[in-house]
């Protein structure tokens, strides 16, 4: 990025930290920051930028470069760090009061190594370690760029030097556990703490402004049935703190089967970090539902859920609105709704059909394990551990032929408590997968509640439903044009 791009870019940054400024959590902006709306300095002169390569006896990457040309030195970039270094205060890590956090990461790299000699790792851990850098080396050849944050640093490496000679640069903070976190530049980082700016502050103004219409727009056009454009915007304005971009996101990645942490409920459904889709119009119908099967087929060995961990610590509004959907689960006659009435019984259809074949009606052990596990949280080496208990199954016998030594068959009785279920569950995939084509078509009767509901994702609730639309299939749904405006 050349200074004519720096420029505006940190004016902007400059009016929306002022603007969003918060005297009563907030420290006291200089005079010169608010009178100037500039969070920056005079730029440094070229004599300035090469007397600080000749001192360090590097050329300075070319982002720092020309972003020293803009300011010589700034304030504020993004929530945590305090300070950034002119051209007379860069200084190598090695050189600087935070030198000891090298040799923190050389205590760290001595003592992976040890267990390294302790343990012999198998191939694929291997090949893992060869991707891993060495820490403590890249903080001993470092340059340190921050001057003053909370437990945060900026630090660029001139080790690893890319084809425009830019260097990688790195964001290391003690309290986020992730250890140096690498871009590609200088540049890169810096946006990269614009984001989380407005992610946590969500300041109004032109950028705001500019990812809202965006949003309107990528909604739009997934409703016509464009997918990887719309995809690609609401996951960079959701980088910004745009909710509405986080929703709707999610029920394209929940459609094309996403299962990463990016696409879980637990990501969405967090009332401290996204307050207004607890209290969106969809959360109810569409959310809650989702949260509830989530619960039910949590992974053994973790125990935990968003459904325990909103009920345990969420707001009261959130545990009553909880409490009353799970009454209403627990009436004999419950069933979901997946929407506008035509789509509902068009869905009900289908699943009711498939639920009354006997083959659905064979007891699911591997359910029954769930369902009867017992978790408990203890803490282990200042760590929370969570402890399983699954209970024995309950043991059924089949009857096996096999042919003897002297070609008469032999009949036997043997243990087999997932056989039937096994064998039951063959036949349920064909007839799942012969349903697909019913729901395909069921589809054009879907027509949104809200604004913000561009697909069904209420259907991932059942579970029958959620096998049958494949990361493929629901790719196919999301191409289908759909209605625009919402169910009244």
């Amino acid at each position: 990025m050349n200074r004519e791009q720096w420029r505006p870019f940190l004016q902007r940054w400059s009016e929306e930290w002022i603007d969003s400024h918060d005297p009563e959590k907030d420290a006291e902006l200089d005079e010169a920051v608010v009178r100037d709306r500039w969070l920056g300095f005079a730029p440094a002169s070229e004599e300035e930028i090469a007397a600080a390569e000749v001192r360090l006896g590097r050329t300075l990457p070319v982002s720092l470069r020309e972003f020293l040309a803009v300011t010589n030195g700034w304030r504020d970039a993004g929530c945590f760090i305090y300070r950034l270094a002119g051209t007379a205060e860069l200084k190598w890590l090695a050189d600087s009061d935070r030198s000891y956090l090298i040799d923190i990461y050389d205590e760290l790299a001595e003592g992976d190594a040890e267990s390294e000699d302790e343990e012999e790792g198998d191939e694929e851990e291997e090949e893992e370690d060869a991707d891993v850098i060495n820490e403590a080396a890249v903080l001993r050849r470092s340059l340190l760029v921050s001057l003053d944050g909370d437990a945060a640093d900026i630090l660029l490496d001139p080790g690893d030097v890319n084809e425009r000679g830019e260097w990688t640069a790195y964001w290391l903070a003690s309290w986020s556990g992730n250890g140096l976190e690498p871009f590609d530049s200088f540049y890169e980082l810096m946006y990269d703490q614009y984001k989380s700016f407005h992610a946590l502050r969500k300041p109004e103004g032109e950028t705001k402004d500019r990812w809202n219409t965006q949003v309107e727009e990528a909604r739009l056009a997934a409703l016509k049935g464009e997918i990887d454009g719309p995809l690609k915007v609401l996951t960079d304005a959701e980088e910004f703190g745009n909710e509405r971009a986080l929703l709707l996101r999610f029920q394209m990645l929940t459609m094309l089967g996403g299962g990463e942490h990016e696409a879980g409920i637990s990501h969405v459904v967090n009332y401290a970090h996204h307050p207004g889709i607890l209290q969106h119009p969809l959360f109810g119908g569409e959310l809650l539902p989702l949260v509830f099967e989530e619960d039910r087929t949590r992974d053994l060995p973790h125990g935990w859920s968003t459904l325990r961990f909103s009920k345990e610590n969420g707001p009261e509004w959130l545990r009553s609105l909880i409490a009353d959907h799970e009454a209403r689960r627990a009436a004999p006659d419950f069933q979901l709704s997946f929407g506008n009435p035509e789509f509902n019984a068009a869905v009900h259809r289908i699943t009711d059909r498939l639920s009354a074949d006997p083959v659905f009606q064979v007891p699911d052990p591997y359910e029954e394990q769930r369902r009867n596990a017992t978790y408990e949280e203890t803490w282990g080496d200042g760590q929370p551990v969570m402890r399983v208990e699954i209970s024995t199954l309950t043991v059924s016998t089949v009857l096996v032929s096999e042919e003897s030594e002297d070609g008469v068959p032999a009949d036997f009785e043997a243990h087999d408590p997932f056989g039937a279920y096994d064998r039951a569950r063959e036949r349920q995939r064909q007839l799942i997968d012969a349903a697909w084509p019913e729901l395909k078509e069921a589809i054009r009767l879907w027509r949104p509640l809200h604004e913000d509901h561009i697909a069904p994702v209420v259907l991932f609730a059942d579970p029958v439903l959620a096998e049958m639309i494949t990361g493929e299939r629901g790719r196919e749904i999301l191409s289908m044009g759909r209605e625009v405006r919402p169910e009244h």
